[in-house]
């Protein structure tokens, strides 16, 4: 008998430990279910300041340089500066050969005197009736021919004297002594160049979709490789009215070049703070454009903004759900982007990339940066 209750007693004992086993395996579901409908991560809605920025790429240029080259042909004599030389405006850089026209200009002078000559005496002849109105003009023609070629070839003598015609610092090395010359508007020979390189540009290249953002007046940072841990300034001062490759203009002969490309770029000018001169032309600058600030701003991450054919919308987390709640949006930054309505600080969403659609709230115009 004793041993028939011990046996029922074990047997209770399995069954109850069993049940328990049962019921905690069912209460580890359950959670496990209830907690699969909430998203991995979650981020509280708060304020922070915001900047919406524009990213392009451009090139250092001193705000004013020059050519300098010859009005005439003639081989060069001197030099009289060198790579990095400061000079002023008006100085004297180069001399070349003028030996040919310094004959000229004496063959001209004597020209001019023997013409000279010849008018006085035809103007004597003429006045005593001896020679005719005719003969008169023509001599008065040769010798105003004469006086002509002669100023011709004076100051062609005066262009030998190469000047500077800004004050700046010779950038690049000068043609040596020796070379020729020549002169052109197309193709002239470049003697040296000049720069004022106390004040300098960005000339940077904005895309067609961010150009509506850039205002003249806005400030900027940029980098150059050569200092990478520092931070220089910009401010816009002027935006092309048109892209870099005249596109829209079917007369141009770029037209046909560019016209296969589909993204179109304009030039932007940006001035740049360089104190301590230490910006060279040519240099690579990555520019960043200020183009919003704002501070105290509503924001979520860009990964929390989701689109659908309704607008933009993020995933609220409410009564261990999750709904669907359609938003206005303002700025964006690169990792932040501006809740104009819709949302509240406090809120808790999802930054799960897919979340599950329990419901959805009231629909609202989607206004801002590009959809995500």
């Amino acid at each position: 008998m004793k041993k028939f209750l011990n046996k029922k007693i074990i047997i209770a004992v399995i069954v109850i430990l069993c049940l328990a086993a049962g019921g905690y395996k069912y209460w580890q579901v359950q959670q496990a279910a209830q907690n699969s409908k909430l998203p991995s991560e979650m981020y509280t809605v708060k304020k922070m300041n915001l900047k919406s920025t524009v990213s392009a790429t451009g090139t250092i240029k001193p705000v004013e340089s020059v050519e300098v080259s010859s009005k005439i042909t003639a081989r060069i004599k001197q030099v009289l500066v060198k790579e990095n030389d400061t000079v002023t405006q008006g100085q004297t850089v180069a001399v070349l050969d003028g030996k040919d026209l310094e004959n000229e200009l004496v063959k001209a002078k004597e020209t001019v005197n023997n013409t000279l000559s010849k008018y006085n005496r035809m103007q004597y002849l003429y006045n005593i009736g001896a020679k005719s109105k005719e003969d008169l003009e023509d001599a008065q023609y040769n010798y105003a021919t004469a006086k002509s070629d002669m100023e011709v070839t004076k100051s062609d003598l005066d262009e030998t004297v190469i000047t500077a015609p800004i004050s700046g610092v010779v950038v690049g090395e000068p043609k040596t002594p020796g070379t020729m010359a020549v002169q052109g508007t197309s193709n002239p020979t470049v003697i040296m160049r000049i720069a004022d390189l106390s004040k300098k540009q960005i000339l940077a290249k904005i895309d067609e979709t961010d150009i509506g953002k850039i205002k003249v007046g806005q400030s900027a940072t940029f980098t150059v490789d050569a200092y990478n841990n520092k931070n220089f300034t910009a401010k816009v001062i002027k935006i092309s009215q048109t892209d870099t490759s005249n596109t829209w203009d079917v007369s141009s002969d770029s037209t046909s070049s560019s016209s296969s490309s589909s993204v179109i770029y304009y030039y932007v000018t940006l001035d740049v703070a360089d104190d301590d001169n230490l910006l060279k032309p040519a240099m690579t600058a990555r520019v960043e454009i200020n183009t919003a600030d704002k501070k105290d701003a509503v924001a979520v991450p860009l990964s929390a903004l989701k689109t659908d054919s309704k607008g933009s919308y993020v995933v609220i987390i409410e009564n261990q759900g999750t709904v669907n709640k359609y938003v206005k949006t303002g700025i964006y930054s690169d990792d932040y982007v501006e809740i104009t309505s819709g949302l509240n600080v406090g809120d808790k969403i999802s930054l799960d990339y897919t979340a599950s659609k329990t419901k959805t709230s009231t629909t609202s115009t989607r206004h801002g940066g590009p959809p995500f």
